[in-house]
């Protein structure tokens, strides 16, 4: 006669509740902005050449954990012909902080100079805009304030429609992927 030999299954593995990875998530958040960079130094950062414009980024997801603010996009934009034209929605801030130019929004050209303030519009498609410099001598700059959340809560999404003249780099492609 053959003998059963009855094996115990393993105890299952304890489950954390949500609530209570939540209240951890929350704790350590709360911590790290406490505790996070409150002054950048724009001597500290580099400018970049991308097909949209020549930029200075201080804020952005690949930092947000190192400072007191997270979620939010904030980089210099510096013009000296003309910018990329892409579309994407608006509610953001853009505060010229140097020069003056004009932004087409959807065609429609709006003239601008320093201690302005550029107000993108939200709508349903989104808006398609570019920057212009106007001065050939001195190029104008401009501050962009961006919420992530804010972004994510009207399906923000980006398209490139044209680069920048001073973009010397490799074609991209025209559609964005989303960075949360």
């Amino acid at each position: 006669m053959v003998e059963k030999v009855a094996q115990r299954a393993p105890e299952p593995e304890p489950q954390e509740l949500i609530y209570e990875y939540l209240f951890a998530w929350h704790k350590a958040k709360a911590k790290n902005m406490q505790n996070g960079k409150i002054i950048l130094k724009g001597k500290d950062i580099a400018w970049e050449q991308s097909r949209q414009a020549l930029l200075k980024f201080y804020l952005y997801p690949k930092v947000w954990n190192q400072v007191g603010t997270p979620g939010w996009f904030i980089f210099i934009n510096r013009i000296i012909r003309h910018s990329g034209k892409h579309k994407h929605q608006g509610g953001l801030g853009l505060f010229v902080l140097e020069g003056q130019g004009y932004t087409t929004v959807d065609g429609v050209r709006f003239d601008w100079q320093k201690d302005d303030l550029i107000l993108l519009p939200v709508k349903p498609e989104g808006c398609e805009h570019q920057h212009f410099n106007t001065d050939p001598n001195k190029p104008s700059e401009w501050l962009a304030f961006i919420y992530d959340p804010f972004r994510d809560a009207t399906g923000c999404d980006i398209e490139q429609k044209e680069d920048s003249p001073d973009w010397k780099g490799p074609s991209t492609p025209t559609q964005m992927p989303h960075v949360a």
